[in-house]
């Protein structure tokens, strides 16, 4: 037998070996099956409930009558809401995990924080990779103390 034949033999009876369905016996010398336990020997455990996932709340709870917020909607555009309530103090643009999906195209890969001196924070979607089709108010934060 050549030195090719030997090695495929060898290595198709390990390969057979390792494919077998019988787990070797674990109890001496004994290849008898273990029986299975009988029906009232086995105990259920009590079904857990599913967890609670949280979801933040996209619009503070309490928004004051006279506050700027209090003239705006989750869903507007941000041109929109700079008619309404003015332009802000300051702009902060952040990228979200989403940025470095493969051919993802939406519209949340990045976020702008706007940020309005004693009232609080606005957050819109920043717009997709290409820059794009952003600018959707997603958060309303009333915070007088400023935005992290």
């Amino acid at each position: 037998m050549s030195f090719q034949k030997m090695v495929a033999c060898v290595t198709f009876a390990a390969v057979l070996a390792g494919c077998s369905s019988n787990p070797p016996a674990t109890s001496g010398s004994s290849a008898a099956p273990a029986a299975a336990p009988a029906a009232s020997q086995t105990t259920a455990l009590p079904a857990k409930p599913a967890p609670a996932i949280a979801k933040p709340a996209p619009v503070a709870t309490a928004l004051a009558t006279g506050s700027k917020f209090s003239k705006i909607k989750i869903g507007m555009q941000f041109e929109q809401v700079n008619d309404l309530i003015g332009t802000p103090n300051s702009i902060t643009r952040n990228e979200t995990g989403k940025r470095w999906i493969p051919f993802y195209f939406g519209s949340d890969v990045m976020r702008m924080q706007a940020s309005y001196k004693g009232e609080g924070c606005l957050t819109y979607t920043g717009g997709n990779q290409f820059g794009s089709s952003g600018g959707e108010l997603i958060t309303i934060t009333v915070d007088p103390a400023g935005c992290v």
